[in-house]
C-alpha cells in the first residue's frame, strides 16, 4: 500500500487526490489525532512524532510515505531522508504547482506557525521563481475548527476567522494562494469567498499526490490494477467528529477505524 501521515485528518484530502487519481492502489492512512495540532509544537517534539508516524506506517508494508502534514514537511526534512523509502512531502510539489499558476509572481502561503516560520515555501517558490513576491500568513486556528467539524462557509465563526486571517493577504493583491495545510481544503470555500475570484487557491494535499502518482509510475511501483484499491485508517484518537469530518473529506463514508495506541 501507499502509506499517509498526517497530525489530524487534513491528510485525508490527499487520500482522496489518490483515490481519484490511483483507485486500483491500496492506501493506509495514519492520523496523530492525540496530539494534533503539530504546528504549534517545537521542531524537537515535531520530529519525534513524524518520526514514529513513519515508524507506524512502515510496519504496514508500505512501499511510499506521504508526509500529508505541511508542518512535518517545512520542518523535518530529514525524517523522509532517513526512512529508507520513497519519501512525498507537500512542499516541493505544491510550490511547483503555484509557480506553474501564478500570472503576476504574487504568491500566498497560509499555514501553520510552524510552517511559516520554517521559511519553506518561500525557499521553493523562490527556487522556481526568484523574482516572486511571496507573502505568508500564519493561521492555526483553522487546523482546530477542521477537526472539530466547523467548515460551513455560511457558520458565521467561520466567516469571520476567514476574514481575520486573510484580509491582510487580500490587500497583497495575490493571484495564486496555496493551502500549505492539508486541513485547509475543507474551508476552500469560505476562503474562497474572502480572497475573491482572481486568487487560484492551490490544494497542497492534492499536488503531493500528482507527485506521488507520478514517482510511483516512475519507479514501477504501482500495484497494475485499474480498480479496487481498498483504504485502512488508523488514529490516535479516536475523537467523536473523527467520522463526520472524514466523510466530507473523502466524499463517501468510513465504515472502520483503528486506534493506535502509543507505547
Amino acid at each position: 500500500p501507499i502509506g499517509v501521515f498526517d497530525s489530524g485528518l487534513g491528510g485525508l484530502s490527499a487520500v482522496a487526490a489518490l483515490s481519484s487519481l490511483l483507485p486500483g492502489e491500496d492506501v493506509v492512512y495514519f492520523g496523530d489525532t492525540g496530539r494534533v495540532p503539530y504546528g504549534t509544537r517545537s521542531k524537537a517534539a515535531i520530529l519525534q512524532y513524524a518520526r514514529q508516524d513513519v515508524a507506524f506506517l512502515k510496519r504496514q508494508g508500505v512501499k511510499l510515505i506521504i508526509a500529508a502534514c505541511g508542518t512535518v514537511s517545512s520542518v523535518a526534512g530529514e525524517v523522509g531522508r532517513g526512512c529508507g523509502l520513497p519519501f512525498v512531502g507537500v512542499v516541493e510539489p505544491t510550490a511547483a504547482a503555484a509557480a506553474a499558476a501564478t500570472r503576476s509572481g504574487r504568491v500566498g502561503v497560509i499555514g501553520t506557525a510552524a510552517t511559516v516560520r520554517s521559511g519553506a515555501y518561500e525557499q521553493a517558490i523562490h527556487a522556481l521563481l526568484p523574482a516572486a513576491q511571496v507573502f505568508c500568513r500564519p493561521c492555526g486556528l483553522f487546523v482546530q475548527m477542521v477537526e472539530e467539524g466547523f467548515t460551513s462557509p455560511r457558520d458565521p465563526v467561520v466567516q469571520a476567522v476567514c476574514r481575520r486571517y486573510l484580509q491582510p493577504l487580500v490587500a497583497e493583491r495575490l493571484d495564486v494562494l496555496i493551502l500549505g495545510c492539508t486541513h485547509f481544503p475543507l474551508l476552500r470555500e469560505a476562503i474562497g469567498e474572502v480572497m475573491g475570484p482572481g486568487v487560484q487557491l492551490i490544494d497542497s494535499g492534492r499536488a503531493a499526490a500528482e507527485y506521488a502518482a507520478g514517482l510511483l509510475r516512475q519507479k514501477g511501483l504501482l500495484s497494475g490494477r485499474e480498480v479496487g484499491g481498498t483504504s485502512s485508517f488508523f488514529v490516535s484518537d479516536r475523537t467523536p467528529a473523527f467520522c463526520e469530518v472524514a466523510d466530507r473529506f473523502l466524499g463517501r463514508p468510513i465504515t472502520e477505524v483503528t486506534q493506535v495506541r502509543w507505547e
